[in-house]
């Protein structure tokens, strides 16, 4: 694949398996060379994806794997800082975030299964 091209949909999961505020599902990426990891989960009815890096200081923000919703099942939190994101936007909402956002990975869903696309900066993981 060319530098430029950007690879189709990728199949994530089917929707199913993102419950409503419930566990996300995590899968890798490739952001600009290096392998990071992603997160998709269902609020409020959409299907949302983001990297797992906290705007605040890049790191993986799960308590455990797959778990990013704070205790009311509100808000986005870094375990790390306790930097706070609205779900829908990425958007920081309280803490050491400041403005920042989460870098949002686009999502569709169709015939019961969720894909991600890839864009000239993030790439499906198993390319290079």
């Amino acid at each position: 694949m060319l530098e430029h091209d950007v690879a189709p949909p990728q199949r994530l999961c089917a929707s199913a398996e993102l419950e409503e505020r419930g566990r996300a599902v995590s899968f890798d990426v490739i952001q600009w060379r290096e392998h990071v990891r992603a997160f998709a989960l269902r609020f409020d009815g959409r299907a949302v994806a983001y990297l797992n890096r906290c705007a605040h200081v890049p790191t993986e923000m799960d308590w455990q794997e797959g778990e990013f919703l704070d205790r009311d099942k509100r808000y986005i939190m870094c375990s790390i800082h306790g930097a706070v994101y609205d779900p829908l936007s990425g958007q920081c909402v309280m803490g050491p975030c400041n403005r920042g956002r989460l870098t949002r990975i686009e999502l569709t869903e169709r015939d019961g299964e969720v894909y991600w696309h890839p864009t000239r900066d993030t790439k499906p993981a198993f390319q290079d």
